[in-house]
């Protein structure tokens, strides 16, 4: 990346031109234009076709047409998913873009045989099992002793009430938070869909088994947790400073999901987020209420969880006399 021109005073002649080179700045600033995860999982992906360049004896950056084609080719015959085989082609683009090259993706040839892959393999995608009230219910009926499940019971309440993703759940600060009589108002800083860090803020109403308000109240009052991450690593008896890994999430999901007697194969932290949007459109919320919650820019994915949950709500076959 090339250097850049800034104006620096000069004390005889006014401002002048010199060249400053703030390579490491504006890698950091691309670098923050990406989500950590995306960043990542675009790493892992570039190192995988560096690699397969490196064993074929061709070029990675910048790679030509055909050799993206044919790797592109070998990780479909592999078995890799339509979605993984798209996401090798994002990270190929960015990592040519940031270095200066026209991406190769865009050819003719390169979009072809993604067309290809996607209509041999298929883009239909196996989700994560919703988790629904009854679920939940089961779940907190099976919480472990002591902090850790005054913890996770938080957690999993909240997610689900708050329709959150786990990377948005880890991120909280008591700083967002604002408790009142009707419940919890949730400041989120950074989202998927809030790259910007805008600001979006929602609702998390007070129950009465299952109240996350209460939950949430419980474990910063156990926790003696007054600032900081909300959510945070237990060892040995002791909470710790640093907020909670995201992938951690996903491990608590398994873990109660399983205690409960569901598969813990089908269940992750993004349960919680489908399992809100499933259990209101099921109790006959309103699709622009819940975009509110769920906080979707668009209602394509969310429609896609309610006509799940409504698949046999007034549904045809049930009116055909059989």
């Amino acid at each position: 990346m090339s250097a850049a021109i800034a104006i620096v005073p000069h004390t005889d002649a006014g401002p002048r031109l010199a060249l400053v080179d703030v390579r490491a700045r504006v890698e950091a600033f691309v670098r923050a234009s990406r989500a950590p995860n995306t960043l990542r999982a675009y790493r892992a992906d570039w190192g995988h076709f560096t690699a397969w360049c490196a064993s074929a004896g061709v070029a990675s950056l910048p790679a030509a047409a055909e050799t993206v084609a044919s790797y592109l080719s070998v990780m479909a015959d592999s078995g890799l998913k339509a979605g993984s085989v798209q996401r090798r082609v994002s990270a190929i683009a960015a990592m040519h873009r940031a270095a200066g090259h026209e991406s190769p993706t865009g050819t003719t040839l390169v979009k072809l045989t993604i067309s290809g892959i996607r209509r041999a393999l298929g883009v239909r995608q196996v989700g994560k099992d919703p988790v629904l009230t009854i679920n939940l219910a089961g779940m907190c009926s099976h919480l472990r002793p002591g902090l850790l499940g005054i913890r996770d019971r938080a957690i999993l309440l909240v997610g689900f009430a708050g329709a959150f993703r786990r990377s948005e759940l880890v991120d909280l600060d008591v700083e967002d938070l604002q408790f009142s009589a009707d419940g919890v108002k949730v400041v989120i800083g950074h989202s998927k869909t809030d790259q910007e860090g805008a600001g979006q803020t929602i609702g998390i109403a007070r129950g009465t088994a299952l109240c996350p308000a209460a939950a949430l109240t419980a474990w910063l009052q156990a926790a003696s947790i007054t600032t900081g991450p909300v959510f945070r690593a237990i060892k040995h008896g002791k909470v710790q400073s640093p907020r909670l890994r995201d992938r951690t999430v996903a491990l608590i999901v398994k873990r109660y999901a399983g205690a409960a007697g569901l598969d813990p194969k089908k269940f992750a932290g993004h349960s919680l987020r489908a399992g809100c949007v499933t259990q209101a459109a099921m109790s006959g919320v309103p699709e622009f209420a819940i975009m509110r919650q769920t906080r979707h820019k668009s209602s394509d994915m969310l429609r896609r969880y309610i006509r799940d949950a409504r698949l046999f709500a007034d549904n045809a076959s049930a009116r055909l006399g059989l």
